[in-house]
Parts: C-alpha cells; structure tokens; sequence
C-alpha cells in the first residue's frame, strides 16, 4: 500500500502517518509535509521528488503534477489494461491520498493583502490530486479531514473501507474542492466587479456549524451554516456565553435585532418579535436605551429578543430582570451585568461582532422555488438635512430628530411598514398589511395615547389622502415618506389642512 501525504493543516498527520506506516503502507510526501514527518514523527518518508524523477520547480508550484503520480491515482484496479500500462511504464499505483489545501481564506482575510499573494495561495497541484483520487475513488482512499484519520487509520489497518466508506470520503473530497474554488472565484469576481454591480455568476460556499433541534417547525430539519470566504462577525458567529442551544427562530430573530441595533449610530436598544421589532429606542445610555424600548409594547416584549449595540450595563440586565427574554444579543457585557443575566436559566446570552466583509455582507441573497433572487444590500447613507419639506409647515428640531430615527426604524420592518415614534422611541408599529392603510390603523391601535405628538415615517409613498387624514385623528405632528405617487398633490394639501408637517425623502425602502 503505497500512500501521499501533502497537507497544509498538518493537524494530527505525524500520527496518522505514524498508523499508516504500520498497516504496512509506504510513505510519501512533498517539501514542508516530508519535514514534519520525518523531522517531527522520524518515519520514513519519500519525497515525492524520488518517485517521479523530477524535481520540486518554479518555487514548488509544480511538485505533485507528474504522470507518475497522476497516474498512480487514476488507473482502474479492475482493468487489465491499466495495470499493463502501469507495468509497462514502472509505475506503482497509489492506494490513499491525504491532502488539504493552501490557506486562501485566511490569506485573502488578511488587511491589505495583495493580489499577488492571494495568486500564491491558490493551491493548484492539491486539488488536482484530490479530484483524480476521488474520481477513482473505488480503488483510491482520499481524506482531507483531520477528524477523519483516526477510523480511516482503525480501518486501514482491519478490515478495510467498505465501498460506501470510499464513496462519503470521495464525495467530501469533491466538497473540500468545490468549496475552495468557490472561494477563489468570489474573491476574484470581487476585485474585478463593479461597485454597483450584480456579476453573471456568483457561487457560494457554505459550512456547517450546528444542526438545530428542527427549523421553523418541529417537522423541518434545520442547520446553521457560514460562508466558507474567511468572514467572522454577525450572528452565525456570534458567541453564546449562556443559556440552552438556540432554535431556528432564535437565531432569525436575533440576526433581526442585531441588523436593527447596528444600523444605529446612537446607544440603542430592541425587543423584537417574529423579525420586527415590538420596541426600540435610542438614548445615551443602554439602560435608559432599554427602559424606553420595552415601553413601546410591554405586552409583546414576553417571550421576545433583546438587542444592543453598546455593551450591556448591570443596571440594563437588571431592568430585564421581570420580563421573560429567549435571547439577548449585544457586543459586550459587564461582568456584573452577566452575572445577573445569568440568574435566567433559559436565557440565551450571545456577544456579537460587526460582520466584515465577504460574500454575505456583499449581496442580499433570498431563495425562491427553483432559484435565488440577490440583491445589493439596503445599506445606503442618507442625509436628513438633504430631504424636502412639501407642506407648509416645516418640522421643528424635535420632529426632525424622531423623523430620522422612524426613517430608519420603518426600514427594519416587513413593508406595508407604518412607524409611529417620538423621543427617539418606537411607540407604534404597522408590518406586513397588503393595505397601507391598514398599517396606520395597527400603528395607531398599539400606540394608543402616546400616538399624540408622535411623528410617522412610512417606508413607501402614500397611494391616498386617508392615511394622512388617519395619522392626523391619531395625534400625529409630522410625516416622512418617499413620495411619488401620482397623488401626491391629494396627501399633501391633506396634511397641510390639519397643520401637518412632511418631508419627502426620494428613497423607498421596502423589506418584504
């Protein structure tokens, strides 16, 4: 039995080798593979060199691509022509392929990486050695996991691998490789794309972290996977420091609030519910950040998610305290405050870090039968200062400041979206209606009373007048929305006959 080693993650190689060697199997390697075992192991190794007669070139970009090799991977051990050839040529057939790949994620994640690095971290010979022995994986074991040596190696040296065994080894194999040329192939697009564009082909490479109990239901299979380009940060990666293992559900919700909180340049605070959020407030302090969150709907905030975007003080983890919370999501904690929030059992407890950048902060990818629509995330900076007033009535520095905060809290939330807030703090909340002014209803039925001298932003034009002339019964003083319906001289003089202030922003922002 003849066996290649080439790895770059040389995690538990020198014994494996070490089991290898004593099934009876000949060792051999190419350069910083061959050091380690036999400097590190003292087995003995061949280098790869020996074998076909040719040595390591153009600074060992060609080490393993030989006939010799390529070969000895890819004959049939069940054709007698193959095995003439063999013959013919002086060629020994290799039985098992250990090998994983240069480190282009981590490369490429580096700051200020160049692209002529990136280029010399695109392995060339590892995949194409990997690709013939999974091919021929019938006669050829390959392994590129570290976690698979020790029963590939129990195995080897009893009974053998079944053919199934072979197949699920070949088969990641082909996932290892696949993934790394989705890898290479999305950095390279990056550099190349244009800023605003969408490119003709986008490939994505997934991971599995964790399956979960079930997905949205107890009859759906559920998994967690992260973007195999090197990215860390947002909730997939988020660290959980308490509490039981997180649902499906948790973990949408909490990439809701955590989406929310970061989108706020001030210390704010969300409880969310179902993806929206039920309150949310912005102070200059967490705790009061949270106090006034959880006043927007007290009743929805049970069973909800809370989310930071500063660290989180003792006197926030206390305010929790009487209200029953799935999961709290923030960057950072005091130790006080995780001592009292970890009084809750149950209580899920996640530090998250800003994502980077990679594939999935590049595009909004939503999944339809038969395909995916993707999108460039709604990431766009804007400017309150530049919006037009359309009434006669100009909103004074308060409204302005509450006009700002709905804007972008009416983005976070399932259009037909409606906001009501005031004070920097949401205190109604439409979502989700096929008719826009069914929203203004459930914003002003959860508001109630504090709906008087609150202002609403509306994430898409007003079709008709008597959505202004709903907000206007409720107690609203001022309005933002895109504008552009062909009514918009209706809405208005609307909101100029009850004394209402609007601003048109020139911007929708649908979530759907």
């Amino acid at each position: 039995m003849k066996a290649l080693l080439s790895v770059y993650d040389k995690t538990g190689i020198v014994e494996f080798g070490k089991k290898l060697v004593s099934s009876g199997a000949e060792l051999i390697s190419t350069g910083g593979t061959h050091s380690t075992l036999t400097q590190e192991g003292g087995l003995p190794v061949r280098q790869v060199s020996e074998v076909t007669g040719s040595p390591e070139i153009l600074d060992g970009r060609v080490k393993t691509l030989h006939p010799i090799i390529h070969a000895g991977l890819l004959a049939r051990r069940d054709s007698p022509e193959h095995n003439a050839e063999l013959q013919k040529h002086n060629i020994d057939p290799i039985d098992v392929v250990v090998c994983n790949l240069y480190p282009f994620a981590a490369t490429i994640s580096r700051p200020n990486v160049t692209i002529d690095e990136a280029l010399e971290n695109i392995d060339i010979g590892g995949p194409t050695m990997l690709r013939a022995a999974a091919k021929n994986y019938p006669s050829v074991a390959v392994v590129v996991d570290p976690a698979d040596y020790d029963w590939v190696a129990e195995k080897l040296s009893g009974s053998g691998l079944t053919g199934e065994d072979r197949r699920n080894l070949a088969a990641k194999a082909f996932h290892h490789v696949a993934q790394y040329d989705a890898l290479v192939a999305g950095y390279l697009t990056g550099s190349n794309a244009e800023e605003d564009g969408i490119p003709t082909n986008i490939t994505f490479s997934l991971n599995q972290v964790t399956t979960l109990r079930y997905g949205e239901n107890p009859h759906q299979p559920g998994a967690l996977y992260v973007f195999n380009d090197g990215t860390t940060g947002g909730i997939a990666h988020a660290s959980q420091l308490h509490g039981r293992e997180l649902s499906f559900n948790n973990l949408m919700d909490a990439d809701a609030a955590w989406r929310i909180v970061s989108d706020f340049d001030d210390p704010s605070a969300v409880v969310i519910k179902h993806a929206n959020p039920c309150g949310l407030a912005s102070r200059d302090d967490m705790f009061e950040a949270y106090e006034r969150a959880y006043s927007g709907d007290t009743i929805s905030a049970f069973g909800g998610i809370v989310g930071y975007n500063r660290r989180v003080s003792a006197e926030a983890a206390e305010a929790m305290g009487p209200i029953f919370y799935e999961v709290v999501v923030a960057p950072e904690y005091d130790d006080a405050a995780l001592e009292i929030l970890k009084k809750k059992r149950n209580l899920r407890i996640l530090a998250v870090s800003p994502v980077g950048s990679g594939i999935n902060t590049t595009y909004d990818v939503r999944p339809i039968t038969g395909g995916m629509l993707i999108q460039k995330p709604d990431a766009l900076k804007e400017t309150p200062t530049a919006w037009k007033t359309v009434t006669q009535r100009v909103p004074n520095g308060a409204e302005m400041a509450d006009l700002a905060f709905s804007w972008k809290a009416a983005k976070h939330i399932k259009s037909n979206a409606i906001v009501f807030a005031k004070d920097r703090t949401l205190v109604g909340m439409g979502a989700g209606q096929p008719n826009r002014v069914v929203s203004v209803h459930l914003s002003q039925r959860s508001a109630g009373d504090k709906a008087n001298g609150s202002v609403l932003a509306s994430d898409a034009f007003f079709p008709f007048p008597d959505n202004i002339e709903l907000a206007a019964e409720a107690g609203i003083t001022a309005i933002v929305q895109p504008g552009g319906s062909i009514r918009d001289d209706e809405v208005i003089a609307a909101a100029d006959e009850h004394g209402l202030a609007m601003v048109f922003t020139g911007v929708r922002h649908f979530r759907h």
